[in-house]
């Protein structure tokens, strides 16, 4: 007699679905040519948008920085640059501005450097990380880095002229007003700190690029935190602190808000004499050209040229940072070596 077999009959509704696992494995096996092709289309893709995205931003560079040339090279001379405004600032040259320029950005740097090395130190090397007055400090800059810059006038005008400068007029100088008044020296403290944030920023993470073996290695030879912070550590972060130093510095030179209220003149074609004296600005000078002249057609070739000066003083500066960056890698590189 034959053996009969008997096969299991199907559950209803089917066969079994296969799990979220076995479904991966099986459309990774069936379809790898799939995924590829995806993948690079994916890549292909944000290749080109990051890429427009870059060209775009260089293609608007490029607009400016050429209009600004085209329009203002014809004025643009060794005249031009070394002669003060006339005839109501629509001939002459642009000396007196730069002059001031110059004189105000070495003032806030004088100012401001110290100061925010000294406490991007504080902070990094001697302040308890977790210190609510170290939360505090940090707080106050990263809101200080956010403050709108007309605002930084504002607290100038009251604080610097009205307090400080009256304060020292009714004490030092009989009442008579010479402090009190816009000067050259509180454009530059209230410059001073606005970057001062900047810099701040800038030394910390100098300081915390350091490795810290290089500070256990200062202190397992028996030297002090001060020698190791002052000839190993801030050292070994020189390039960096350099570089958010002239940053800022390059940041200063273009800030017109702040000095609105606390130095800058309108028209004033001598060179400040002392501390106490208001000055000429190329920022403002800018300003007065395109919105106040009398003429804006005869300044239109003067205002070109103005900016055009400006542009080259910021990629000096920026420029320059570059360099000692670099300058500064190499040789930390090679003593290393």
């Amino acid at each position: 007699m034959s053996q009969v077999v008997a096969f299991p009959t199907p559950p209803p509704g089917g066969p079994p679905a296969l799990s979220q696992g076995a479904q991966g494995q099986a459309r990774g096996a069936e379809s790898p040519f799939v995924r590829q092709v995806r993948n690079r289309l994916g890549d292909l893709a944000l290749a080109i948008s990051t890429g427009s995205a870059m060209a775009l931003v260089l293609l608007i560079l490029f607009v400016v920085i050429g209009d600004v040339i085209i329009h203002g090279s014809a004025r643009f001379s060794l005249r031009f640059i070394t002669s003060a405004p006339e005839q109501g600032m629509t001939a002459g040259g642009i000396f007196p501005a730069l002059f001031g320029t110059v004189a105000m950005v070495v003032l806030m740097t004088l100012a401001v450097v110290p100061v925010g090395v000294a406490t991007a130190i504080y902070l990094h090397e001697y302040a308890p990380a977790g210190s609510p007055v170290t939360r505090a400090v940090r707080i106050a800059v990263n809101n200080l880095a956010g403050v709108p810059s007309i605002v930084f006038g504002l607290f100038g005008l009251g604080f610097f002229i009205q307090f400080v400068g009256a304060g020292m007029d009714r004490i030092f100088m009989g009442g008579q007003k010479v402090f009190g008044q816009p000067a050259l020296l509180w454009a530059a403290l209230t410059m001073a700190i606005l970057t001062m944030p900047v810099v701040i920023v800038a030394t910390e993470e100098a300081l915390r690029s350091v490795p810290r073996e290089l500070r256990e290695a200062s202190l397992a030879l028996g030297a002090t935190k001060f020698q190791t912070v002052f000839r190993v550590v801030v050292p070994q972060g020189l390039p960096g602190i350099l570089t958010g130093t002239i940053l800022a510095i390059s940041r200063g030179a273009g800030e017109v808000a702040p000095i609105l209220f606390t130095g800058v003149a309108y028209f004033l074609p001598r060179l400040p004499a002392t501390l106490h004296d208001q000055f000429m600005h190329l920022g403002n000078h800018v300003y007065v050209l395109s919105t106040q002249s009398p003429d804006v057609d005869a300044t239109k070739p003067l205002l070109y040229a103005t900016v055009l000066v400006l542009l080259i003083l910021t990629f000096v500066l920026n420029l320059s940072a570059v360099v000692v960056r670099s300058r500064m890698r190499k040789r930390f590189a090679g003593a290393g070596h």
